[in-house]
């Protein structure tokens, strides 16, 4: 049986999945998934169908605000800073892949 990690079935189960997925279709199981880690998803984009910052903030797993609540910057600044940031999660597996092991010190072992 297809479980929540993998997409299927399991991933809309009890979150009114017919809602669900005819408001994102082919992505309801991946943004449920997400939502499960995070918190609800925004509306992806504005009346005029405009995308959202506060979408792409959630998407990144960024905190409520962290770029969207900034003083000051508007709507294309907050885009432009998600665009250029980084996704958290992204680069600590970067640093576990990329990074080579720390030796071991052989002043710190001997006794």
């Amino acid at each position: 049986m297809p479980s929540l990690a993998d997409g299927g079935p399991a991933a809309l189960d009890g979150i009114g999945s017919r809602s669900r997925a005819d408001r994102w279709g082919a992505y309801a199981a991946a943004i449920t998934r997400w939502e499960k880690l995070t918190r609800p998803a925004p509306e992806p984009t504005e009346a005029g169908g405009r995308l959202r910052a506060d979408f792409v903030e959630w998407m990144q797993g960024l905190d409520d605000g962290w770029v969207t609540a900034t003083p000051g910057l508007g709507r294309p600044a907050q885009l432009t800073a998600l665009g250029n940031g980084v996704v958290p999660q992204q680069a600590a597996r970067a640093v576990q892949l990329l990074a080579p092991p720390f030796p071991r010190c052989p002043r710190c072992t001997a006794v």
